[in-house]
Parts: structure tokens; C-alpha cells; sequence
């Protein structure tokens, strides 16, 4: 099981880095961060925290607003998701649509 996660950290990991250098960014370049490198950081972030199942968090992000969609464990795996979301940079706002299963 954490062989996985530290499997998908990794290549999580390897897309930001590609990608970093095809798309702009605001570390330096004055550019907004887009949407597609929040939603891979934004996984990333998931994946390596431990008391969220990334695998159960669908991402996605529209001007800087993430949406997070899906059914998680606990209200506190809830909470933890959008924490997570938010300490990205270019985050405008999380919108937390995560349902808590019963």
C-alpha cells in the first residue's frame, strides 16, 4: 500500500517538474499559475499526506478555484483535503464537495 502511494507521489512529482518548464508559472516568471499545474500539484499534495486516500479525491480547478468531488472516510479526511488544496500556490478559493461516506 505505501509502496503504491510513494509510486504515485512520484510520478505526481515527475509531471509537475516536466511540466514546470511548459507552463508558466509564478516562481520568477510573473506568470499565473495554470490550472492544469494546480490540479497536478493539488494530487501531489494528496498523495503524500496520509490521512487522505487520494485515489478516492477527483481534482479539478477552473481559474484558480479547485473542486474537490468524491467520498472519503471521515469528516477530518474531509477537512485535510481542502487544507491541502488551499496551501497551493495559485489557489484562488476550494470549493469541497467531498461527501463523507456513512
Amino acid at each position: 500500500m505505501n509502496v503504491r502511494k510513494a509510486a504515485t507521489a512520484a510520478i505526481a512529482a515527475a509531471f509537475v517538474l516536466t511540466a514546470g518548464g511548459a507552463f508558466a508559472n509564478s516562481e520568477g516568471s510573473g506568470q499565473p499559475v495554470t490550472d492544469t499545474v494546480i490540479t497536478t500539484k493539488v494530487k501531489a499534495e494528496l498523495v503524500k499526506d496520509d490521512t487522505t486516500k487520494a485515489r478516492h479525491i477527483n481534482v479539478t480547478t477552473k481559474n484558480g478555484v479547485v473542486t474537490l468531488s468524491g467520498a472519503v472516510d471521515s469528516p477530518t479526511e474531509r477537512a485535510q483535503a481542502a487544507q491541502d488544496a488551499q496551501k497551493i500556490e495559485g489557489v484562488v478559493r476550494v470549493d469541497n464537495r467531498l461527501s463523507v461516506k456513512q
